[in-house]
């Protein structure tokens, strides 16, 4: 059975022709003998269906070959693949890919069967999404590129399901990010954090701000600690969990890399945390019966946790009072990486501290925050091989 390429015309309502190249192969026949063929289409090339006929050919041949189920798309995200992937993923991850799917891709190809949707179809809905053509202001590249993961993600599943033979964002190229036009990372000098850190003293969460800015932690895992997890006689604390808000509600999850990680804490840190402690002591003292004693680090006065828009709020609200240059609470954590970097922190130890997957991850981010140390090390290396030349 090699197939065969079936050409059909268009002819759309202003009197213009569209021509679309099928492939037509047959496959196992019903169990009353009657014929049975599936199309695949519709290419914009006769090329295109030729390469499609050739591959489809070859998996009828070696029995890979998957029939074209005739699920649609949206069908297939709302009903087979969102209630699965939630099960997964962290839950933000699996609202980003909902979000991703409504407002994007399920609107322009939603209707299509899954079978049918080609890579070029991909193509054009991320070229699309880039030049803004149809509703909405044009997305970052860096968006449509998080847009092609989810959907390359959703393609896979189908693939494992049986619902297609290959998965067709494969061979969709997504746009490359042009380097150099992200969000710029606007941090303090060290004088800058100093005096922050100074100004907040009298603050009743002044330990925990030295604390977030001295270790490079995320938000919701300052959160989310707990005395439990803090020695402060080994002047050590262990990141195991994660706060995250997600539709008005806070969820425990694990780091944003799954992983546990130790951090090691400064004296004056160490000191700060201990003052905290003795202030919540007290407090829960105060508040007697009425107190919520869940061990956080973070707490209100009764002892309740703080959710992390509030978090956020907090430190807005002292950098304004401060004068200070305005910085995101996000921002510490940058800081904190680039305070080490420049000390000379080995950089396997600033993204153990950061908590990320690799040291090539830290210095893809923060290298173009280090001005002068490709100097410095220039000037040792010379130093190096010609010691009289200094």
């Amino acid at each position: 059975m090699q197939g065969h390429i079936h050409k059909r015309v268009h002819r759309c309502q202003d009197g213009r022709e569209t021509v679309r190249w099928y492939v037509v192969v047959d496959v196992p026949r019903h169990p009353d003998g009657r014929r049975r063929q599936r199309w695949h289409g519709g290419f914009r090339t006769r090329r295109e269906a030729e390469v499609v006929r050739a591959k489809i050919v070859n998996e009828l041949h070696d029995g890979r070959y998957v029939i074209p189920a005739r699920v649609t798309l949206t069908e297939w995200i709302r009903d087979g693949w969102l209630p699965v992937i939630a099960t997964q993923v962290k839950p933000t991850t699996a609202r980003s890919y909902r979000q991703l799917m409504e407002s994007h891709v399920l609107p322009v190809l939603g209707s299509r069967r899954v079978g049918d949707i080609t890579p070029r179809d991909l193509v054009v809905v991320y070229s699309n999404l880039i030049a803004a053509e149809g509703p909405g202001r044009p997305l970052s590249r860096s968006t449509v590129r998080n847009i092609h993961l989810a959907i390359h993600k959703a393609f896979a599943d189908a693939s494992d399901a049986g619902l297609l033979a290959a998965n067709p964002a494969s061979r969709a190229k997504p746009p490359r990010p042009i380097r150099g036009h992200g969000r710029p990372i606007s941090v303090w000098r060290a004088s800058e954090l100093a005096q922050f850190l100074e100004f907040v003293k009298s603050d009743r969460l002044a330990a925990v701000w030295r604390l977030t800015a001295m270790t490079g932690m995320r938000r919701g895992e300052v959160l989310a600690l707990r005395w439990e997890d803090i020695d402060l006689a080994g002047a050590r604390l262990v990141v195991s969990r994660a706060f995250i808000e997600l539709d008005y509600r806070v969820l425990e999850s694990t780091p944003k890399s799954n992983v546990a990680r130790a951090i090691d804490l400064d004296s004056a840190t160490v000191a700060a945390l201990a003052r905290h402690r003795e202030l919540q002591r007290r407090e829960r003292a105060e508040w007697g019966e009425a107190y919520q004693d869940a061990d956080f680090l973070v707490a209100l006065e009764d002892g309740s946790p703080v959710r992390p828009s509030a978090f956020s709020g907090m430190f807005g609200t002292l950098v304004r009072r401060s004068g200070l240059r305005p910085i995101r609470l996000h921002d510490l954590r940058h800081l904190h990486a680039t305070l080490a970097l420049q000390a000379g922190v080995p950089l396997t130890v600033v993204a153990e501290r950061l908590g990320h997957h690799s040291p090539s991850f830290t210095l893809a981010q923060y290298a173009h925050a280090l001005p002068g140390m490709q100097a410095a090390a220039a000037a040792r290396i010379a130093d190096m091989i010609s010691p009289e030349s200094r």
